[in-house]
């Protein structure tokens, strides 16, 4: 029963209920992404990407779809390099389960990454090889030339090629997600991507048909048949895109190659308000610049590089 004590001395009132990480506290990106599953199978996404941009390629040239799929990850945090080395993972064979856990665990214990960045190509080849047994190979010098040829043979065979960017642009695409593309800023926001196929507009008789099909929904375009591997395409191939995940979408991205080489190339700085925000990261000797800038890690099963 109330007393005259409780009175004076009424309890506590009872702590706030805990709030939970609603939409909006998360980031964009997670928020986005929440609720939602991604398109699988090497080539279902890629047809609806196609099929929204048919417009944008040339008419004259016969295009031909490589990839294989690799399972999507939202990041949590600055993990981008560590996720895109986790999806990239899937496409090892023979198959090696490795949790993500575990990447980031690897990283921070061999003084790779403080808070999940990865500001170095040559660390990422090494962690790529210790937890997910690929042999990892460093291309410098950028993605032109000879390196060009070295990156679309490597998608075309089925593999996997982590790409170091700034980070990519937000521009509102037709599924109401956001689509992250490759744009010019010195590295401020430097950002990482697996690639896992390759479109490519060729030459009209330069394509072997002999080992192609053409696709159920898109008569314009050609697939491998199922094999091993296809021969790769070594003349005539006058435009190539890059297929891609990164860790702040579920859904795959088609970028020209010319602009992941330009912004590939320019990544030279860390963001000023990220080096001035108090926060320990682990930068190269030299820098982005020498960790970052006009590197790409193929990422091999096995065999001697080529």
């Amino acid at each position: 029963y109330f007393t005259y004590f409780d009175w004076l001395h009424p309890p506590p009132p009872p702590p706030p209920p805990t709030p939970s990480l609603g939409p909006s506290q998360k980031k964009l990106y997670q928020a986005i992404a929440a609720g939602k599953s991604p398109v699988k199978g090497d080539h279902a996404e890629a047809r609806l990407l196609l099929s929204q941009r048919e417009s944008s390629f040339r008419k004259d040239l016969q295009w031909m779809l490589f990839n294989k799929y690799v399972p999507s990850l939202i990041q949590d945090g600055p993990q981008c390099g560590l996720v895109a080395l986790w999806m990239a993972g899937h496409l090892r064979q023979p198959p090696v389960s490795v949790s993500m856990e575990a990447v980031v665990q690897t990283a921070l214990d061999r003084g790779y990454t403080a808070q999940g960045e990865m500001f170095s190509a040559g660390d990422m080849a090494l962690l790529a090889e210790e937890v997910t047994g690929w042999r990892a190979e460093l291309l410098s010098g950028g993605m032109r030339g000879d390196n060009t040829k070295a990156v679309l043979k490597h998608l075309v065979d089925g593999q996997p090629v982590l790409i170091p960017d700034p980070l990519y642009c937000l521009t509102h695409r037709y599924d109401e997600d956001f689509n992250h593309e490759p744009c010019q800023r010195n590295g401020h926001r430097a950002h990482w991507a697996v690639a896992s196929g390759v479109l490519l507009g060729l030459d009209q008789g330069s394509v072997c048909r002999e080992h192609t099909q053409p696709d159920p929904t898109l008569p314009w375009l050609l697939l491998p048949q199922d094999s091993p591997s296809h021969p790769f395409p070594t003349a005539g191939i006058r435009e190539a895109y890059i297929l891609a995940k990164q860790g702040k979408s579920l859904r795959y991205q088609l970028w020209s190659l010319d602009k992941v080489s330009e912004s590939n190339a320019q990544l030279r700085d860390i963001d000023p308000h990220r080096a001035g925000d108090g926060t320990q990261y682990m930068l190269p000797k030299g820098g982005v610049e020498a960790g970052l800038a006009g590197q790409v890690v193929l990422l091999h099963n096995g065999g001697q590089t080529q």
